[in-house]
């Protein structure tokens, strides 16, 4: 059973930092692409970033550009989601999801994706 647990999320000031991990078991997730998503109170679910196989970024929502970096590190399974000079407008709660396979058409899309995490909330105070 694939499973996706996050973590790393809590409350900052803005222009604070954080780190979020997803961490994969049942399987091996250094064979998939993996992505980060965010809903927020009252809005859709959008993407903010995703990351290949190879650890090559896919794509990267505009509103984050500049601000977040995602890496994996296939050894701990895990990949994680760098979010500095928080604003905000980033609180929201975050997923990350696998589609379980190399390849994905539209790393930003949420339907492309397989295998989701519960979550883990960030909020950030002005």
């Amino acid at each position: 059973r694939v499973q996706l647990v996050e973590s790393g999320g809590g409350s900052v000031q803005a222009g604070g930092s954080l780190r979020l991990s997803c961490a994969a078991s049942g399987y091996t997730l250094g064979r998939s692409c993996v992505g980060w998503f965010r809903r927020a109170p009252g809005k859709e679910r959008e993407g903010v970033a995703a990351i290949n196989d190879g650890g090559f970024t896919l794509y990267y929502a505009d509103s984050v550009k500049g601000r977040i970096i995602i890496s994996r590190d296939n050894a701990k399974n895990t990949v994680f989601l760098q979010m500095n000079s928080l604003k905000p407008e980033d609180t929201a709660m975050y997923y990350c999801a696998t589609n379980a396979r190399f390849n994905i058409r539209r790393p930003e899309s949420p339907v492309e994706y397989r295998y989701w995490g519960q979550g883990t909330q960030v909020t950030v105070s002005s």
